[in-house]
């Protein structure tokens, strides 16, 4: 087994909230894993951990085998839920900071990405939309020539003409040793293409696998539902819900 990415007995605290409990957990080089759960499992805090962007209070993060550092970043590609941009930018400068600060960066890539996306690169941030402005971090993961590519609720809070547009690019950004990790509640729009899936439920490791196997004959919307009660996840599979915080 060639495992990528790997958590180990992994607890993170925020003062007295666990956000993360003992989760230990491998994602194989070349999977497209989706990180299910309603708000407050930890998918955000799980992919910040990766992302070095956190630590972790206790237990150890890997990536091919090291453990998450400066080395690591360089090979990580991040969209979080959150803008992190500065309004004063346009969008054509967010493309040069990239360019400078990593360097798997593709500007002829990155103008692709915005003619697909429909953005104009003289675009002040101020005047992105939410759903624009989701778009253009899509848009700059996309860009990078990362082994691992994490979107954190990708589909959250945008129309259902920029959803289809996101699962397209995030589709053809596959490629064969290229893991993709995705964080979503819409269960129903990933079905297909995803080939490993991990449960989380208030901080715990519900359970983690192959789709196939772990569904065992159910769509994976019927095993979510099994899982964290028809009350929390019908909103969540119809894309009602906030993006999760922890």
């Amino acid at each position: 087994m060639n495992e990528l990415l790997e958590l180990r007995n992994v607890t993170k605290k925020y003062l007295r909230r666990t956000a993360l409990d003992g989760v230990s957990l491998s994602v194989e080089t070349g999977k497209t894993c989706l990180l299910l759960g309603p708000n407050g499992s930890g998918k955000t805090t799980t992919m910040k951990l990766i992302a070095g962007l956190s630590r972790p209070t206790s237990g150890e993060v890997l990536f091919d085998g090291s453990p998450i550092g400066a080395a690591t970043k360089a090979h990580i590609a991040y969209m979080p839920t959150e803008n992190y941009f500065y309004n004063y930018m346009k969008i054509k400068d967010i493309g040069r900071y990239y360019a400078d600060f990593f360097t798997d960066f593709d500007p002829r890539e990155f103008e692709r990405q915005l003619v697909a996306m429909e953005l104009d690169r003289e675009d002040n941030i101020r005047q992105l939309s939410s759903g624009m402005a989701a778009k253009l971090r899509l848009a700059l993961a996309l860009s990078r020539d990362a082994k691992l590519m994490m979107f954190d609720e990708p589909l959250n809070g945008v129309d259902i003409v920029t959803r289809a547009q996101t699962i397209d690019a995030i589709l053809a950004g596959r490629r064969e040793g290229r893991t993709m990790l995705i964080s979503t509640h819409l269960v129903d729009e990933l079905e297909d293409v995803v080939d490993y899936t991990v449960f989380l439920k208030k901080g715990k490791l519900v359970m983690a696998g192959d789709k196939r196997e772990i569904c065992a004959g159910r769509t994976l919307k019927e095993l979510y539902l099994e899982v964290y009660g028809h009350a929390s996840a019908e909103g969540a599979t119809t894309g009602e819900e906030a993006s999760d915080r922890a």
